[in-house]
């Protein structure tokens, strides 16, 4: 490991907007933050959002910036590339933005019932492999754990280059009959963009640049629906 990633694993692990939890602390048992984000973490009791594979974190900071009424964390497991959101936040001293350093798989370990108001899922890998169809973020099985952490009235973004994890996300939305509040495969030439849905991280401007088309769906996942997958990831 290069020394430019161990200088910054080590300024992640001195940050205080930082929570890095041993894996034996969130596999198979709640970590010490479940229930506690509002009241502890941040310091009041302001709606939740989380950035699942956040990456650099761009996205999360971004949002915070624009709202600062609410609270932002961003998920991810690669802390060399999370570094560069943390560090931004902490410099100009944005208290509502965390991070949490950890496998999205461990998302129900962390928060509890409730506990968020929004999810962003952004530019995830589209893990078009068949094998690995339960590791795409918007599967039936992703979705069961966000539904378990989202207050009443929640809801998740996917913001997508890719066409077949679109295409996926919004087969599996239909046949569980999944509320949808926008859906557009053109975005910035729906009319639909605003200040948030405007942000653009690195991954979506290279996207851009060669010439792909962003994808976004805002959907609910209400309670009392039984998940039913729908494995196939056209090409």
């Amino acid at each position: 490991m290069g020394k430019h990633k161990l200088q910054r694993f080590a300024d992640m692990a001195s940050y205080p907007n930082v929570i890095e939890p041993p894996f034996e602390e969130v596999f198979r048992t709640d970590y010490r933050t479940k229930g506690k984000w509002g009241k502890e973490i941040f310091g009041n009791d302001r709606p939740i959002v989380l950035e699942l594979g956040c990456g650099k974190g761009e996205y999360t900071v971004a949002l915070a910036r624009q709202h600062p009424e609410k609270n932002f964390i961003g998920m991810d497991i690669k802390g060399s590339r999370m570094w560069v959101g943390a560090t931004d936040a902490l410099q100009n001293e944005l208290a509502n933005v965390a991070f949490l350093r950890t496998r999205i798989e461990f998302i129900q370990s962390c928060f509890a019932a409730g506990e968020a108001s929004e999810i962003w899922i952004t530019f995830p890998d589209p893990q078009p492999q068949q094998s690995r169809a339960n590791k795409r973020l918007t599967s039936a099985r992703f979705l069961e754990s966000y539904r378990t952490i989202l207050c009443p009235g929640g809801c998740i973004h996917l913001k997508t280059d890719s066409r077949s994890l679109f295409d996926y996300t919004c087969r599996l939305i239909e046949r569980n009959r999944l509320p949808v509040e926008l859906c557009t495969d053109d975005l910035y030439h729906s009319g639909l963009t605003d200040s948030i849905l405007s942000v653009q991280t690195y991954y979506e401007k290279m996207f851009m640049a060669k010439g792909f088309s962003i994808k976004y769906v805002r959907f609910a996942v209400p309670d009392g629906i039984v998940l039913q997958e729908n494995s196939i990831l056209t090409q």
